[in-house]
């Protein structure tokens, strides 16, 4: 592939709690954006920043020089690709952001090239805020002919782009995605338990943020969620599904690499004892009704 020229415009696929404000961001930054969302009436609202709002995916992605997947899994990724097939151009840059797991990222991986489609792939470290204000973090892998191509939709939909690898199919990307959100959900599961265990046991919250101010045990993504907690405010930032979805991603990550994670797999069960509570589509940090079997005090 010989190097090309910056995207002028690209397609979005999947407008959700991180598909909605990367749409956003990428129509202020100048880009064509088209969007795509299985429930239409979600990505509505996108028109009044530009966005031109599609009934299908071919229509999103005709003529666009970028396709940018952020949905639920790896599944829906290659669904939703399959769906815009019709209107593939060969050589089109694919970028990739839906966390999606090793073995989903091999069948992605093997429809681009069916398609002769340049894959990069390109999760996203943040969630509905960073997403909202364009500080995501982006981890990509792709070819470096590619990337001039890519720079303007990174560019607007994060503070920085780390390169990990210089081919797709290498998994470099997904693979740093799966580390990262290990301890990002173990963060979350620790915090919701602290609180919980100082709610059982009478304990003031304030006092255990007193305890460990300024210390090294001290955290400030911690303050947020379990403030979050205490005011009863669980807008979700990221949602307890789709935390333990990932869960689960990371869980089979290790088992194929031979690495017992045994925190991970704690975690995803408390995720889904909070989600049949029914805080599935609250923030993750409702990992804390999981520590209560009844309804928590």
């Amino acid at each position: 592939m010989t190097e090309q020229h910056p995207a002028t415009s690209v397609a979005v696929l999947g407008t959700g709690i991180m598909g909605s404000g990367m749409a956003r961001n990428l129509a202020r930054s100048g880009l064509e954006v088209r969007a795509w969302n299985r429930t239409r009436s979600k990505a509505e609202p996108l028109g009044e920043d530009g966005v031109r709002v599609t009934d299908t995916p071919a229509e999103a992605v005709d003529g666009a020089d970028v396709i940018l997947t952020i949905l639920y899994d790896g599944a829906a990724a290659l669904e939703t690709m399959r769906r815009a097939a019709p209107a593939l151009r060969p050589g089109t840059a694919w970028a990739q952001a839906t966390t999606a797991g090793l073995e989903a990222l091999e069948s992605l991986a093997a429809f681009a090239r069916e398609k002769d489609l340049v894959l990069i792939d390109s999760p996203v470290l943040g969630t509905k805020q960073p997403a909202e204000s364009g500080q995501l973090l982006v981890l990509a892998a792709g070819p470096n002919p590619v990337r001039p191509v890519v720079w303007p939709v990174f560019d607007a939909i994060g503070s920085r782009t780390v390169w990990v690898g210089d081919t797709a199919e290498s998994a470099a990307a997904t693979r740093l995605k799966l580390v990262l959100n290990s301890w990002v959900l173990n963060v979350t599961h620790a915090t919701a338990e602290a609180a919980a265990l100082a709610k059982g046991l009478g304990v003031e919250w304030q006092g255990f943020l007193d305890a460990v101010e300024g210390g090294p045990l001290d955290n400030g993504y911690m303050r947020v969620k379990s403030a979050q907690v205490l005011r009863g405010d669980l807008e979700p930032s990221f949602a307890t599904k789709t935390a333990e979805k990932d869960a689960r991603l990371i869980v089979e990550a290790g088992e194929r690499a031979g690495v017992r994670l045994d925190l991970a797999a704690a975690g995803a069960e408390r995720f889904r004892r909070a989600i049949e509570a029914g805080h599935g589509d609250e923030d993750m940090v409702a990992s804390y009704f999981a520590s209560f079997d009844g309804e928590a005090p």
